[in-house]
């Protein structure tokens, strides 16, 4: 389906959609994570928070009982609709959008999948690894603040996983507090 495709003929649920999305957007640039736990406060560094936030939700809703799945994929594509408005403002022109697009998604697309494939093994390094080499590349950072990082996402997962489909419609996304 395409952007906004179940939920795209009634502005009510467009709205459950764009709450969806400043939620994980809230909970990816929360200062902690940059100030406190190192990940880099750039465009890389934030695409990335995203990514792994993104993913933690749409994981859970791609899951549950319709309308579920469709809000996954709305939310991937309000998600590719605001990265197409972002590069815009930073200047990248129509001629080399497509190539960037294919490069985010992509990506994204790993990302999404390393992190999905991390959280369903027994092995706690495979998440620890995953999130190191994307929220950190080569910057440096403290084994401390992979371990928050990681408890924040487990926990995070557990709340998304525990939480009714109410919470999703209406934008109530059970983030646990913030790792400090």
């Amino acid at each position: 389906m395409g952007l906004f495709g179940f939920f795209g003929r009634r502005r009510r649920n467009r709205v459950v959609i764009e709450g969806l999305y400043r939620a994980i957007v809230d909970r990816s640039r929360a200062p902690v994570f940059y100030r406190d736990l190192g990940v880099p406060d750039t465009l890389d560094g934030r695409f990335e928070l995203l990514t792994l936030y993104m993913t933690l939700v749409s994981r859970r809703l791609r899951v549950m009982t319709t309308p579920g799945p469709d809000m996954a994929q709305d939310l991937v594509d309000l998600t590719f609709a605001q990265f197409d408005a972002a590069l815009r403002e930073l200047g990248v022109g129509d001629v080399s959008m497509p190539k960037r697009m294919k490069a985010m998604a992509a990506a994204f697309l790993g990302r999404a999948s390393a992190y999905d494939e991390a959280l369903r093994s027994d092995e706690p390094e495979k998440l620890s690894a995953a999130l190191v080499r994307n929220l950190y590349g080569a910057a440096p950072c403290a084994d401390d603040a992979v371990k928050k990082i990681m408890q924040d996402v487990r926990q995070s997962v557990a709340a998304l996983e525990n939480a009714p489909l109410d919470a999703y419609l209406t934008a109530q996304l059970p983030f646990p507090p913030l790792p400090l």
